[in-house]
């Protein structure tokens, strides 16, 4: 039995599909781009699921989920290297204020070198400059006219003296007629003395000197002190 011939219709139809078998046969239809991509991606991103599953991800070092599941002897690791961090942040911070300390204490020592490094040498001078000013107080109470000239000689040596002596720090202590100090002020004897307060100078012995702030030695005084009706006394004539 012969079949029936193909209608009109079936037979384009089977022309169409004949003909993109043979376009796809001879590489003249392309895929689609963007198709292709998705299933791409889809598949990669199933498989990156499927791998997370598989192997889960760590928690990042020093979390406390790594804490929890690392192993008993790596949470004690840890726990060793911080506490040795923080033993050796705490003798830093130390450090830090020992040379602090120290920085300070160089400081003020170079300081005071400085300022008063010459102690010793204006002390050790203090004598001579007492030995000119009795040299010159007693040239002059000798009324001799021939000493004159030795008499200006030392009251100029005694001068340029005090002048060095000034230029390093070394002032003369106020004492003659002012009250008493015993800070810088040393009373050898008392006197009663009408004409002036109680407690006042009324005489030195012996100059007293300053290193700027520093006493190098007290003035040797005599003070006056509360008589009513007594007379002056003359210091000199006292043993």
């Amino acid at each position: 039995m012969s079949k029936p011939p193909p209608s009109a219709g079936q037979g384009r139809e089977s022309e169409g599909w004949e003909s993109l078998s043979e376009e796809a046969s001879e590489g003249v239809l392309t895929p689609n781009e963007e198709l292709e991509r998705a299933l791409r991606e889809a598949t990669e991103a199933v498989e990156a699921r499927e791998a997370a599953r598989a192997h889960p991800a760590a928690p990042p070092p020093g979390s406390p989920g790594a804490l929890e599941s690392a192993p008993e002897g790596a949470a004690a690791e840890v726990e060793a290297l911080r506490a040795e961090l923080l033993e050796r942040q705490d003798r830093l911070i130390r450090l830090q204020a020992d040379f602090e300390n120290f920085r300070r204490r160089t400081l003020k020592e170079r300081e005071e070198a400085y300022q008063y490094g010459h102690q010793n040498l204006v002390k050790d001078l203090l004598p001579t400059v007492d030995n000119l000013e009795r040299a010159i107080e007693h040239a002059r109470k000798s009324g001799r006219e021939d000493l004159d000239g030795v008499l200006q000689g030392i009251d100029l040596v005694q001068r340029e003296l005090m002048g060095v002596l000034a230029k390093h720090g070394v002032t003369e202590i106020e004492a003659l007629g002012e009250t008493f100090d015993p800070s810088v002020h040393e009373a050898l004897a008392q006197v009663e003395d009408p004409t002036v307060p109680a407690n006042t100078v009324v005489q030195v012995f012996q100059k007293g000197y300053r290193l700027r702030d520093r006493l190098l030695r007290p003035a040797q005084v005599v003070v006056s002190r509360a008589g009513a009706g007594s007379a002056p006394r003359d210091v000199e004539g006292e043993g």
